[in-house]
């Protein structure tokens, strides 16, 4: 009587077996992989995210699917694992799946990391982002891995670090050319901006988006003083693009890179950063800043996100062959924040004591 109901268990399954049919082999393969993905997630514990927002990041002449989902607060902006590796110009193949079984470590690395020649170039910031995997739905109901954005440019940059220290295999040239043409058009953080633009995010963003931000930003407490922060690289290349000689045996630079500095660094950080770093900054008796402005930065987020953004500044200045050219590039990837026009002359409340 089952065989005749088409509501029981065989009406089911033939109803299911006429659905598969008119189904193309990639969709099945597809469909079979979003279910073996889920049935793994639920074995190993992992939650499986419903995303606040999803879209197609466009780039590299591609478009790679990007999600928002929240974790116990935190907005976490993530991209398809499978499809970054994709626009990279790199591949699930077996060397990978061989390399993983002889060492563990090498199963949380997308395939195009897993290559031994490229170990010494994985910081350990992208080591640790890497051992974090979200499971998330997507419109088809299938099963995606993200990985966090912000992840996408430090794996480019294991490649151009690679590259040069010329340690890099045939094989690895094109993916290290994709990795350039990527980095030049985003550095590290446009990322988060073309993630949230992509998928409609920044019309869910809270009113008070702003204050959050800020809270986010700025420490209510001085920091401690992170010698470093600003590297030597960063004012060599600086002084080049402005057509000085750098001199590496004395910390004295022009009064106005202090201005440079805001506009190139603080400015670019998240909107109203630099006013209010400027405002909770204590200053003497000649109206000088008493410490560097990033000990006002919180140290899980702000600072971060400086020491983020400074990678991708030294990145694009060593793309540059004036100081222009690299402005060019820098509002590409990183636009300013309510401001349009670069200081050219000194603030007199901005000095070289404000870095």
């Amino acid at each position: 009587m089952a065989d005749n109901d088409p509501n029981g268990a065989s009406g089911k399954k033939r109803s299911g077996e006429a659905r598969m049919a008119k189904l193309t082999p990639a969709q099945r393969k597809e469909l079979a992989q979003a279910a073996a993905e889920e049935r793994w997630a639920a074995l190993r514990g992992n939650p499986i995210y419903e995303p606040e927002a999803v879209g197609d990041l466009p780039i590299i002449g591609q478009t790679i699917p990007c999600a928002v989902i929240v974790v116990e607060g935190e907005v976490i902006r993530l991209v398809s694992e499978r499809e970054l590796v994709k626009s990279l110009g790199g591949k699930r193949g077996g060397s990978h799946w061989r390399r993983a079984k002889q060492d563990a470590a090498v199963a949380n690395l997308p395939p195009i990391l897993s290559a031994s020649n490229l170990r010494p170039f994985i910081s350990d910031e992208l080591w640790e982002g890497l051992n974090t995997r979200y499971h998330y739905k997507v419109g088809s109901g299938a099963i995606a891995y993200g990985l966090r954005g912000e992840l996408y440019p430090m794996i480019c940059d294991v490649f151009l670090k690679a590259r040069d220290a010329r340690a890099l295999l045939d094989s690895q040239d094109e993916i290290a050319k994709s990795a350039d043409i990527l980095m030049r058009a985003l550095a590290h953080t446009g990322i988060i901006a073309l993630i949230d633009e992509a998928t409609g995010y920044q019309k869910k963003r809270a009113v008070d988006g702003l204050a959050r931000i800020l809270e986010a930003f700025i420490a209510k407490e001085l920091q401690p003083y992170v010698r470093g922060t600003f590297k030597p690289e960063f004012y060599e290349h600086l002084f080049r693009l402005r057509g000085l000689d750098y001199r590496a045996d004395t910390v004295k630079r022009p009064q106005y890179f202090g201005c440079l500095t805001n506009d190139i660094v603080y400015r670019r950080l998240a909107p109203g950063v630099l006013e209010e770093l400027k405002k909770v900054t204590a200053r003497n008796a000649a109206g000088r800043p008493t410490h560097k402005y990033f000990q006002r930065l919180t140290s899980n987020i702000g600072y971060m996100k400086l020491v983020e953004h400074l990678g991708a500044v030294v990145a694009l200045m060593k793309l540059s062959k004036d100081y222009p050219d690299f402005i060019s590039k820098l509002d590409v990837v990183a636009q300013r924040y309510g401001q349009n026009m670069l200081l050219a002359f000194p603030d007199p409340e901005d000095t070289g004591k404000g870095l």
